[in-house]
């Protein structure tokens, strides 16, 4: 007993000991808030090492809309430190002798699937759909990446600097989607564009209608995909409620960490999309099909970043200007589904005309490749139709208008003083089906270079076996 009570002695002794060290006025600890974490899988990207390189003598298309010729730029420190008629060479600088040569901003994929359903195409690297339910927003396209894709290098050659990583378009909501650098890393966290968005992949129309038709349950009908997605928002709206209040209770100190509601990971990518912080990319191809999705997002309170496909975009130009969305496009895509068929080769032109947001995507792993000549046969379409589109303008529907669609377009998407030094050396005219990329950096860094067999990286799985990289 004696023992028990020399301990609360000490006890006390100790407590009283520590409130005399303690300043007198001293705030409270600040409570202990949970909150669920914004980006538990951070990118573990770091730029290879680059060396001053100033390019001289080229026509520069900025990614801005912007045309400069007879032009330098100066690569320094992973970004683009100078652009004009002159900048300073530092001694010791490589310097490139680009006359008669065009340099662009780094192209930009805002759709694609490399990694999930990667080369070669077989079953066992099909992991792009979880279509077992008609809403999957807790699955992570990363999480199925495959970083040693063949697929990168060759995205890569093709002038591609960023690509944004979906999963498919079976499930109404898909999952999340990644912004990768098509550089090769053990992980596919070696690969993540630091501090881009996440986004949420969205899909109406047929896709859903017909995996989970097909099932016969929920959806079979274009009205069943609306109906079912407008349930889920509802429920994502409470869930954020609930975290809001508890949030707001735990900042009082009027509540407990066990307080905190459940986490649902589905929810946590809504709840992301609902404050602002994830990004919706939606799958769509009708007209009348986007009004009803901006309608639902109204509804319940987030917007559409993007409607992807889109092949009816021209029918409701003005709207998507009015409401701030993207449209990211085929050039001449069309006809292969019924939501196709109203699809025509001036849909790009045609939203850029109307002062929207147009931007030329691939959905396709050798279109990837050859992104330029997609983005040339919708500016000759719109041509055509009497629309005179400068190929300095077109190039924003490469890199500046991708790089906003992703949130990235503080960063990347423009050969601006300070921004990522993602930068494209092109043989000739780069809409010319006779141009391609001779070098491409990436955060300044020398990635690629046709004249270097070095410079042209291949994957581990290609090693050993016959004919490797290009040579395919």
């Amino acid at each position: 007993m004696r023992a028990v009570l020399l301990g609360v002695a000490g006890l006390v002794l100790a407590a009283s000991a520590f409130a005399k060290d303690k300043p007198k006025g001293a705030p409270p600890p600040p409570p202990e808030v949970v909150r669920p974490p914004k980006d538990p899988w951070p990118s573990q990207y770091k730029p290879y090492p680059g060396q001053v390189t100033v390019i001289r003598g080229a026509t520069i298309y900025d990614g801005a809309g912007g045309r400069l010729d007879n032009a330098m730029v100066r690569l320094e420190g992973g970004k683009v430190a100078e652009i004009g008629a002159s900048v300073a060479v530092p001694a010791g600088a490589r310097i490139i002798e680009a006359a008669g040569k065009y340099v662009t901003a780094g192209i930009i994929d805002i759709h694609s699937h490399l990694g999930v359903y990667a080369s070669p195409g077989v079953e066992a690297h099909s992991d792009g759909n979880e279509a077992t339910s008609p809403a999957r927003p807790e699955a992570w396209a990363e999480h199925s990446v495959w970083p040693q894709d063949p697929g990168f290098s060759r995205a890569l050659a093709g002038g591609v600097t960023a690509l944004h990583v979906l999963p498919g378009s079976a499930n109404l909501f898909g999952g999340r989607g990644v912004t990768l650098k098509p550089v090769y890393g053990r992980s596919v966290q070696e690969m993540k564009f630091p501090g881009a968005p996440y986004s949420l992949k969205m899909a109406c129309g047929e896709n859903p209608k017909r995996v989970y038709g097909g099932r016969n349950q929920l959806p079979a009908t274009r009205m069943g995909n609306i109906a079912f997605a407008r349930q889920l928002w509802s429920d994502a709206v409470i869930y954020k409620r609930r975290w809001d209040d508890y949030t707001r209770r735990a900042e009082a100190g009027t509540a407990k960490p066990t307080d905190a509601p459940r986490r649902e990971l589905a929810l946590d990518t809504l709840m992301g999309v609902l404050d602002g912080e994830i990004l919706v990319q939606n799958h769509c191809y009708r007209a009348d099909e986007m009004t009803n999705v901006i309608s639902m997002a109204r509804e319940f309170g987030y917007k559409v970043t993007a409607f992807h496909h889109a092949v009816e975009s021209y029918k409701i130009a003005d709207m998507l200007k009015a409401e701030g969305i993207c449209s990211a496009m085929w050039a001449d895509w069309y006809g292969f589904k019924m939501e196709s068929f109203d699809g025509i080769r001036e849909n790009i032109a045609l939203v850029n005309a109307a002062g929207a947001c147009a931007i030329v995507h691939s959905d396709d792993e050798n279109g990837i490749q050859r992104l330029n000549q997609e983005a040339a046969k919708a500016m000759a379409a719109g041509r055509r139709l009497g629309l005179p589109i400068a190929p300095e303008l077109a190039w924003t529907w490469l890199s500046l208008n991708p790089a906003k669609g992703l949130g990235i377009g503080d960063r990347t998407g423009s050969l601006e003083a300070g921004k990522a030094a993602d930068v494209v050396l092109w043989s000739a005219e780069p809409f010319s089906v006779y141009a391609r990329p001779m070098q491409v950096w990436i955060d300044g860094a020398l990635m690629y270079d046709w004249g270097d067999p070095k410079r042209r990286p291949t994957a581990d799985f290609e090693l050993g076996l016959p004919g490797v990289g290009e040579v395919k």
